[in-house]
């Protein structure tokens, strides 16, 4: 087995901390989101804070020399406003959705996430998709409609975030692609200016939804007690949040698609056991079965596209092998020059 050069670990050990890391900075960051809105329900200022301590963490490893960020630059700024729009919007809805929902319904909330993906592949870059796929993304969409349709105190306001969320998901990511031109190609850079611009970006929201008046009567009338714990909680996130980009990104690069898919539906599992001993959710047998269809209808589509790339990979260049060969090629071009 090839080593590793992360520490003196062999490629696995690599791989499996790497997952585990992914798993543990998710799960946490899920959970203490919960925690703090259940102590405050006041989205917008989590997110605001969770925002101003990665632009904190992005400065830090600038200044320790481990990373080097760029500067703000007006024209960047301006190109990239359609990521920052789509990335605050989609924070929002994700935050307003756990708001509504609690922790084990939350990934049927935003369970459309990959139909959403699929479709706007094909609405805006042009790109089809095999049978196998589309029912991939029909599974899933069974698995939401199971979800939804099986509860009877779920909160529709929370529904709507929740699908509002897998829309904004899907369009991110065809949003980034499109963004990288604009800084170069660098992803370091794209994170920092979509920190710095969508902490700008939230600031003002804070204030509109009168969630800044909130903080203020709180901290006037109950003092700093009655506000610590959210504080913690916003500080604590705001670290796992800028672990999640990281682990994310880690994993990715050290694992498969299929391993990064599979530890995402493990995640799930667990987040929704989490949900039921942590915070006393009902888990429903419909509940169960949508989390089972949308998990399922994920791992198939991973396989699917697995398949693809593999085909893809194995389908023979044709090289010419002789004088002959070169020169059929000549003639062709030749005939296609008169013609």
């Amino acid at each position: 087995m090839a080593a590793s050069n992360w520490f003196g670990l062999s490629e696995r050990a690599a791989v499996v901390c790497v997952v585990g890391f992914y798993m543990v900075t998710a799960l946490v960051m899920v959970s203490v989101n919960k925690w703090a809105l259940n102590t405050l329900p006041l989205p917008w200022t989590l997110l605001w804070i969770q925002m101003l301590i990665a632009v904190i963490l992005l400065k830090v490893t600038q200044y320790s020399g481990l990373l080097k960020m760029p500067e703000i630059k007006a024209d960047v700024a301006r190109a990239l406003i359609p990521l920052i729009a789509i990335n605050v919007l989609g924070l929002g809805v994700n935050t307003l959705c756990l708001v509504y929902v609690d922790t084990s319904f939350y990934q049927i909330a935003r369970g459309l996430v990959l139909p959403f993906t699929v479709f706007f592949a094909f609405a805006l870059l042009g790109q089809p998709s095999s049978k196998l796929v589309l029912a991939s993304c029909f599974t899933v969409f069974c698995g939401f409609y199971t979800g939804v349709t099986s509860e009877i105190n779920v909160s529709h306001l929370g529904i709507v975030f929740g699908v509002a969320s897998s829309i904004t998901t899907s369009l991110h990511a065809i949003v980034i692609k499109k963004s990288l031109g604009a800084v170069d190609n660098s992803t370091l850079n794209l994170v920092y200016y979509n920190n710095v611009l969508s902490l700008i970006a939230v600031t003002p929201l804070v204030v509109l939804t009168g969630e800044s008046a909130e903080v203020s009567y709180r901290l006037s009338t109950d003092g700093f007690a009655a506000f610590q714990t959210f504080l913690i909680a916003g500080l604590i996130t705001g670290i796992f949040g800028f672990l999640v980009n990281l682990a994310s990104f880690l994993q990715i690069s050290k694992t498969s698609p299929t391993t990064h898919m599979i530890a995402g539906a493990v995640r799930g599992v667990i987040q929704t056991l989490l949900g039921y001993f942590a915070f006393n959710d009902v888990i429903t047998a419909g509940r169960v079965l949508g989390i089972f269809l949308i998990l399922f209808g994920g791992a198939l589509y991973t396989w699917a596209k697995d398949k693809e790339m593999t085909a893809k990979a194995q389908q023979p260049t044709y090289i010419p092998m002789t004088q002959q060969d070169v020169d059929g090629e000549d003639d062709d071009e030749d005939d296609r020059n008169r013609a």
